[in-house]
């Protein structure tokens, strides 16, 4: 098993038919959910599981399902739109995370939109856990579309 840094074909797809609004005030809603070395995911991710979820292990942290994301309109990077999310934190958090999955939490089925490799376990003890987005960007965006 493995967690591998993609953008999930299904939501490709989805794009296309229209299922996904990013639009910061009047979009879907997105989370991000973080998951243990012994999820899979990747490019064929369709949807968020609770399979292999992460657990807080003490304090309130973490909940399954993951944390609510704070939308930034998309807008174009030259010839790429891009999208953008502020960044996350947990506090007083004691867990062990190794990736992450963005879905859209509005849309029936909660679709999977993007895989994250973090390329190691992460642990935090008692302390905050920050997940910090990428500038937004041609080349960094979280969410590129070239």
């Amino acid at each position: 098993m493995a967690i591998t840094s993609a953008v999930c074909t299904s939501f490709k797809v989805e794009l296309l038919k229209g299922v996904h609004n990013f639009t910061a005030t009047t979009g879907n809603t997105f989370k991000i959910a973080l998951y243990t070395s012994s999820a899979t995911l990747g490019a064929s991710t369709t949807a968020y599981s609770t399979s292999n979820e992460i657990t807080n292990t003490s304090g309130t942290a973490y909940t399954a399902g993951g944390a609510t994301l704070t939308s930034v309109t998309p807008a174009a990077s030259s010839t790429t739109a891009v999208c953008d999310f502020s960044d996350v934190s947990y506090t007083d958090a004691t867990f062990t995370a190794n990736g992450c999955l963005i879905y859209n939490d509005t849309a029936t089925g909660d679709p999977a939109c993007v895989a994250v490799a973090f390329g190691a376990d992460k642990t935090v003890t008692s302390g905050t856990f920050t997940i910090q987005f990428p500038t937004a960007d041609a080349t960094n965006a979280i969410i590129r579309i070239a």
